[in-house]
């Protein structure tokens, strides 16, 4: 399919919640998913883009560096990530944890997927990019799954 579904689905959308593989695969280079991460991540860096990601994304994203240990790509990917343009990071709140509670009870999503999909909806993000088709249960945004582009 390649890239067309994706500029599409980013010219849909001014406000794109971004799971974590989005970051995993750029982060990794993964061959398979880079020529659509860069894709996202130069889109982010548009002043007319706007992103989101709840702060477990960080959570996912430090476990391999922590577990090898690598300290100085923690801090590389602190510094990367967290002052990225035209991203925000969304740490729950109330609001959010009582919206993932029942995202995941309607959806029999697991906790870290409901935290992601609230977060997105509390945005008012209108899309979301993933590999987990599971994202697709919830209607308040349109997913679209990475695999799906292959």
């Amino acid at each position: 399919m390649g890239l067309d579904p994706l500029r599409t689905f980013l010219r849909r959308h001014r406000r794109i919640a971004l799971d974590a593989s989005v970051f995993i695969y750029q982060l990794e280079a993964n061959a398979r998913y880079l020529p659509f991460t860069d894709h996202i991540f130069s889109w982010l860096e548009r002043p007319d883009s706007k992103g989101i990601t709840a702060t477990i994304t960080m959570t996912d994203l430090l476990v391999q560096p922590y577990r090898d240990p690598d300290e100085q790509r923690v801090d590389e990917f602190f510094g990367l990530l967290s002052t990225y343009p035209h991203l925000d990071w969304i740490a729950p709140n109330l609001e959010i944890a009582d919206l993932a509670a029942r995202l995941r009870a309607l959806h029999r999503l697991r906790t870290p997927d409901a935290l992601q999909a609230a977060t997105a909806v509390h945005a008012q993000a209108t899309g979301l990019i993933t590999n987990d088709p599971v994202f697709e249960r919830v209607e308040a945004f349109e997913t679209l799954v990475l695999d799906q582009l292959l």
